[in-house]
């Protein structure tokens, strides 16, 4: 069993930052991929950020300049640093890691930019 467990969302003013923080615990041997994904109120679940095991990485044209995603193979954790942020990156942010053939999701952190 495998469980991923969030952290780093909050409340913050436009132009600021978070880092979200995703750390996987259980039977982890071989990671495909690491990702974010968000889900902002009335809208479907969208890739923010991607990340391979080569370090390999992929954005949605939205967050591109702004989200760095990063991972820590020893600690098995992937991060996603958020500058700059805009009223619309408001969502529930939810991390994702693939181990073929199975694929987990995190609990989902609130991050909410607001004046």
């Amino acid at each position: 069993q495998v469980q991923l467990v969030e952290s780093g969302g909050g409340l913050v003013q436009p132009g600021g930052a978070l880092r979200l923080s995703c750390a996987a615990s259980g039977s982890i041997f071989s990671i495909a991929y690491m990702a974010w994904y968000r889900q902002a109120p009335g809208k479907q679940r969208e890739q923010v950020a991607t990340i391979t095991s080569g370090g390999g990485t992929n954005y949605a044209d939205s967050v591109k300049g702004r989200f760095t995603i990063s991972r820590d193979n020893a600690k098995n954790t992937v991060y996603l640093q958020m500058n700059s942020l805009k009223y619309e990156d408001t969502a529930v942010y939810y991390c994702k890691i693939a181990l073929p053939p199975n694929v987990y999701w995190g609990q989902g952190t609130q991050v909410t930019v607001s004046s």
